[in-house]
């Protein structure tokens, strides 16, 4: 099946820039559309990482809208990394919105179910919380709830690591070509840190969550080796309080599993696995 391509630029609710991504099934032999799905992608990476692990789902009728974040890919170039300008990391949760309604009005009548990984799977708990009535399904991966992060870093749980990056992939070739990638690599201005900071410690209440559309479908995929939800101990919190807050969700953990399910070892497995749940969700 031939996944097309197509880079759009976009704009922000403040006027910023950004590229934009939509890949969907070509050919004679395409399946008709059946639900759009939405990708924010990670701290120091870009959507483009995840055009190969996805082309199964666009093959499947799957139509794909992504986004370089503020600060990072193709909307930073290389000028940029890691700074979200003026907006902080509220103005790049505000642009998923304006993604959100652009690939609703490109499509409609079709469902749209937002994905989000690791940074980006932070961005759409935020996202949630005010926009819940623009999609049909939320996806989470490499995720935890709000809270500080891990005195020593997630690299630091393993005695000898081959690089700084381990903590990615148990797949040494995908770590290194997230290395070699000019794109990627975690780097954030101070001011970038402390707004992205400010996000994902905010507390996840009931109040907060007493606007969120009630019986969503949720997703999240996760490995039990991840130190980003240390061993699932950050990640029951946010579990519970979505399914106290009336959502549907759905945990898949994969044993052994690091922070990168889609680059993991395992990646035919997950993406089998979620692609069933899109279907029997959405599809």
């Amino acid at each position: 099946m031939t996944i097309r391509s197509t880079t759009f630029r976009y704009h922000g609710a403040d006027g910023t820039a950004l590229a934009g991504f939509r890949w969907d099934a070509a050919g004679e032999d395409r399946p008709a559309p059946r639900a759009v799905l939405q990708l924010a992608h990670g701290a120091g990476e870009h959507s483009g990482r995840y055009r190969e692990p996805l082309g199964p789902l666009a093959a499947a009728g799957f139509r794909i809208y992504a986004a370089d974040h503020r600060g990072h890919g193709l909307t930073s170039g290389m000028s940029h990394l890691g700074d979200f300008g003026p907006g902080g990391a509220p103005a790049a949760v505000d642009d998923m919105a304006v993604l959100s309604r652009l690939a609703r009005d490109e499509n409609p009548g079709l469902p749209l179910v937002l994905m989000g990984h690791s940074m980006g799977a932070m961005f759409a708990q935020a996202y949630l919380l005010e926009h819940s009535g623009l999609i049909d399904a939320l996806v989470l991966s490499g995720t935890a709830g709000p809270g500080p992060r891990m005195k020593g870093g997630p690299n630091s749980v393993y005695a000898n690591p081959r690089t700084p990056y381990d903590w990615l992939s148990r797949d040494p070739a995908e770590v290194d070509r997230y290395i070699a990638d000019p794109f990627c690599g975690i780097r954030f201005s101070e001011a970038s840190a402390a707004s992205f900071a400010s996000l994902r410690e905010r507390e996840l209440t009931p109040q907060a969550l007493a606007g969120v559309r009630r019986g969503l479908p949720v997703y999240v995929f996760v490995g039990d080796e991840d130190p980003i939800n240390e061993k699932l101990v950050r990640l029951t919190p946010l579990v519970d309080a979505y399914r106290a807050a009336g959502l549907d969700v759905t945990l898949k953990v994969y044993r052994g599993g690091r922070h990168e399910m889609l680059n993991e070892t395992n990646r035919a497995e997950v993406v089998a696995d979620l692609l069933a749940w899109l279907q029997q969700t959405v599809g």
